[in-house]
């Protein structure tokens, strides 16, 4: 082995562990309680929209393309990014693990564009054409820097980017200008550590976030202490959202609904959560909970019409949770009505 990829080999190792790490202190924590009526689910159906090909996906991120209704997926195991196209069962290679360098893929999202933003954990961001699967532009974390994980990441309507870092507590941004720029160094936007709670050693804190439509104010969500803050981009200043009827526990993906209706996965509880935030951001209240073992670890959501789009990552089944251990079945993204 090359001493560079030794060194990539050593990084993605501790990536890993810090991941577990992360996950089995979510798994301590307890559930959300249930609402409503008729099971774990209540009135939820809980179906197969798609399957992903391969043995060992561990899928991660998700990202739907409101034009075409197309959808991407991608694995955090390798970086492949797959593309499901409407009505399909199966889901296609889009990007080859390994294109680019690029060795996870967490984040996604689809630009007011049609661009694809891309994170991989281990290196940062990249943007491609969705026709022709070209790399448009990238953007790393600054050479020398301890470690990072870039994990999730939102586009607000002037089109700039924001994404989170799970070990390091901060936010990067990358805007049209430097996206114009084609490559850069990702730049540190906010920085939350002041704010977050103390975690113990090696677990994340920073995961999913969204922004509003409006573009006044970021979410993002601390995983282990499960806080959800509000940055707001015209002041930078950055508070804790007041929440009520639970917490945000073990918390992943976010998705924030034009209404004020966020939705949240929470992975190792197998656990989905609607929330209604108030006018400004500052309060969200619980109002929907639905936890099922049938959702397999649900790292990311994404809600398109009449239905969510969950990613059913299977993480304990050889996966970062439990490397070495399990089985998993096939990689699917499920589909749920009642959200």
């Amino acid at each position: 082995m090359t001493k560079a990829n030794d060194k990539t080999a050593a990084k993605k190792s501790f990536l890993v562990a810090a991941l577990a790490g992360t996950l089995a202190l979510g798994a301590a924590a307890p559930a959300p309680a249930l609402a409503g009526a008729g099971g774990p689910s209540g009135d939820a159906r809980i179906s197969t929209a798609f399957s992903l090909p391969g043995a060992k996906v561990y899928p991660e991120g998700i990202a739907a393309d409101p034009r075409t209704r197309t959808v991407y997926v991608g694995s955090y195991a390798d970086g492949t990014v797959y593309r499901a196209r409407p009505g399909r069962a199966e889901a296609e290679v889009f990007l080859p693990s390994g294109t680019d360098g690029r060795h996870t893929a967490n984040g996604l999202r689809v630009d007011a564009l049609g661009r694809l933003w891309v994170t991989d954990s281990t290196a940062g961001v990249a943007v491609y054409d969705t026709a022709t699967g070209t790399r448009l532009a990238h953007f790393e974390v600054a050479a020398g820097t301890p470690a990072r994980f870039v994990n999730d990441l939102t586009i607000t309507p002037d089109g700039t980017a924001y994404l989170t870092d799970s070990i390091r507590g901060v936010i990067y941004r990358v805007t049209p200008r430097q996206l114009a720029a084609g490559s850069g160094v990702l730049t540190e936007a906010y920085d939350l550590t002041p704010a977050l709670r103390a975690r113990p050693a090696g677990t994340f804190s920073l995961n999913g976030i969204t922004s509003d439509r409006a573009g006044r104010y970021l979410l993002t969500v601390d995983m282990t202490a499960g806080d959800l803050y509000r940055v707001d981009l015209r002041t930078g200043a950055v508070r804790r959202v007041a929440l009520t009827g639970g917490d945000l526990k073990a918390a992943d993906g976010l998705d924030l609904a034009p209404d004020g209706t966020l939705r949240v996965a929470h992975n190792v509880t197998n656990t989905l959560t609607r929330w209604q935030l108030g006018a400004d951001g500052a309060r969200a209240r619980l109002t929907r909970t639905i936890t099922d073992p049938s959702l397999q670890i649900p790292t990311t959501l994404a809600h398109v019409p009449g239905r969510t789009l969950v990613v059913r990552s299977q993480f304990d089944k050889g996966g970062p949770m439990n490397p070495g251990t399990g089985t998993p079945t096939t990689f699917t993204v499920a589909s749920v009505r009642g959200l």
